[in-house]
């Protein structure tokens, strides 16, 4: 047996009885360490530099709170104690879960919308790096959750970005005081596309939010979907294609939105603004009644960052 690898760390602690709150500390920052439970008052973790500070530091805490701790450098008696020990931190049931929950997905392929299929994958990313992170000894369910992620994210890609046939536009039609259509749900690319129309495209345009197999009302103009006259490209969400084809891409402002945009649709590149836009449009999308109060929500909110990035041309 390799004795380095048999050495462990065990806190021995009891901890303030008469303090929950910090009390609860205590256990909460254990378990973010990835500490396993031995038995009520000690918790064990693999010998290393970090483990051994985070511990220590953690031992002084419960000191100064009406407990006491001791941190112990033990070394494993048998192979058995260390098959034991190693088991403690099997993260294995956990990497299973996640496996399921991305495989289930599967049944959503054609049917969901692509967009709510890709969030759901990112969060069970994150979830994949919360335990990754703790896994001391990583075992082959790691390696299938990894893959299992990355097959999810390419059907996820192929649906987002199919080979989609396109609605085309004639070079001298008009884009002004027209109906724009796009379909259910809105989220961020088609109500970013809704925004950008009226702001910048047709100040007097009519939106129509089409049900699922529901047509476009006739000479409208769709966006978002397959067929309609502006959607996703092959690296492009249809925000970004409307950008490039209405001669909006120059706008730094509006670019620096397209980028956030699509990280909310498909991921990619982190924009660090994102997760808040997130959180504003989950907001929105729930304190509103229909699509229409959901748009005006959202606008505010594209409006903000747009006077945020924008940068008047210097004289």
């Amino acid at each position: 047996m390799d004795n380095a690898a048999a050495r462990w760390l065990v806190m021995v602690a009891q901890l303030p009885t008469e303090d929950p709150a910090s009390r609860m500390r205590v256990l909460r920052t254990l378990e973010s360490l990835g500490a396993a439970v031995i038995r009520e008052g000690a918790y064990v973790l693999p010998s290393t530099p970090a483990n051994r500070q985070s511990l220590e530091s953690l031992a002084d805490y419960v000191a100064k709170t009406a407990g006491a701790a001791h941190v112990l450098d033990v070394t494993a008696a048998s192979p058995a104690q260390q098959k034991f020990f190693t088991w403690l931190f099997d993260r294995s049931q956990r990497y299973e879960e996640l496996i399921k929950t991305v495989e289930s997905l599967r049944l959503g392929y054609g049917q969901a919308d692509p967009s709510a299929i890709s969030r759901v994958l990112h969060k069970q990313r994150r979830e994949f790096e919360a335990i990754a992170a703790l896994d001391f000894f990583p075992t082959g369910a790691q390696e299938r959750a990894k893959q299992a992620l990355a097959t999810g994210d390419e059907a996820v890609r192929k649906l987002l970005f199919p080979a989609q046939s396109q609605a085309t536009l004639r070079a001298t039609e008009s884009l002004r005081r027209r109906t724009w259509a796009t379909r259910k749900p809105l989220w961020a690319d088609r109500l970013a596309c809704a925004w950008l129309i009226r702001r910048f495209v047709d100040p007097e345009a009519t939106l129509a939010w089409l049900d699922k197999g529901e047509p476009p009302p006739k000479d409208a103009i769709g966006f978002g979907f397959d067929g309609a006259h502006f959607t996703n490209s092959g690296t492009n969400v249809t925000y970004e294609e409307m950008l490039e084809r209405l001669d909006l891409a120059k706008n730094a402002a509006l670019a620096k939105i397209g980028s956030i945009v699509h990280f909310l649709e498909v991921r990619g590149t982190p924009v660090p603004e994102a997760l808040g836009v997130q959180t504003l449009l989950q907001g929105a999308v729930r304190r509103s009644a229909g699509e229409n109060e959901l748009l005006a929500e959202a606008e505010k909110t594209f409006d903000l960052l747009y006077e945020a990035y924008f940068e008047p041309p210097k004289r």
